[in-house]
């Protein structure tokens, strides 16, 4: 399977690489159509500001060159960048080397057609996603809140599961944002105390407010979401899938999560 590393193929890592001793770093996991990147400037933008906000010294030039040239040669399917602070002594203190650039090809997931068309059902997970400003929004490679989260299903009838904060909050999917509508208002909760801020999120988001529909980022309660018109969630690889049952609760797909998965589907075909 094709891998670079720091621009050239590579099989093997250091083993005094940061990422793998503290997740010191950030993943983005990008679809490839066509030998292009999909919502390539989005996927940038946010490892960019990610690496601001963890003191990363990244290249932006350089990495755009590399993810471009490699998705080029994938031609399809899904590139997972890693970027970690690089190699560095024991201890916490951060190494003033320069950042490691991973990519990984892998093919994309053959999700079931009826995701999309009929909508799925999400388990709700009891691992809580601790409250972390500092790191909240962030793609960082120390997922295991959501590997935990991911372990307390394994039936095939749902497809995702439902996570929120230690206060009970509604904040995301396993690998996915959520968006709910009531009243023809749509909103999705605050990722600003944990979370991860989705690209395919960013971009509803502005593509809805282009179309005059009113977007809410705010807190989300359980019972609210519950009660909801119309529920999705999404990601960048698959776009949009309905959520059709949670907690007992059914729904139906709603019109204007139909007129998004729309804009999605466009947006992951071009």
């Amino acid at each position: 399977m094709l891998s670079w590393v720091d621009g050239r193929p590579a099989t093997s890592l250091s083993l005094a690489d940061r990422g793998l001793a503290y997740g010191d770093g950030l993943f983005e996991t990008i679809a490839v159509r066509g030998g292009q990147p999909v919502l390539l400037d989005r996927h940038l933008a946010r490892v960019g500001a990610g690496c601001k906000r963890l003191l990363i010294n990244l290249d932006s030039a350089q990495l755009r060159g590399e993810l471009l040239a490699f998705c080029a040669e994938l031609q399809q399917g899904v590139a997972k960048l890693i970027v970690t602070r690089g190699d560095g002594q024991r201890g916490y203190a951060p190494s003033a080397g320069a950042p490691r650039r991973i990519l990984q090809a892998g093919v994309m997931p053959a999700h079931p057609p009826q995701h999309a068309e009929r909508g799925v059902h999400l388990f709700s997970c009891q691992a809580r996603l601790a409250e972390q400003p500092l790191l909240a929004g962030l793609k960082h490679l120390n997922r295991l809140e959501q590997v935990l989260a991911r372990a307390e299903w394994q039936d095939a009838e749902h497809a995702e599961g439902l996570m929120r904060d230690v206060s009970g909050r509604v904040i995301e999917g396993v690998f996915s944002n959520l968006f709910m509508v009531r009243d023809g208002v749509l909103s999705t909760p605050d990722l600003s105390r944990c979370g991860v801020a989705g690209v395919m999120r960013a971009e509803l988001l502005e593509q809805a407010q282009s179309l005059g529909i009113i977007c809410q980022v705010r807190d989300i309660e359980l019972d609210e979401l519950l009660t909801a018109d119309e529920v999705f969630v999404c990601n960048s690889l698959y776009g949009i899938w309905p959520v059709r049952e949670l907690q007992g609760r059914h729904w139906s797909v709603g019109p204007l999560t139909r007129k998004l998965q729309a804009i999605a589907r466009h947006l992951l075909d071009c």
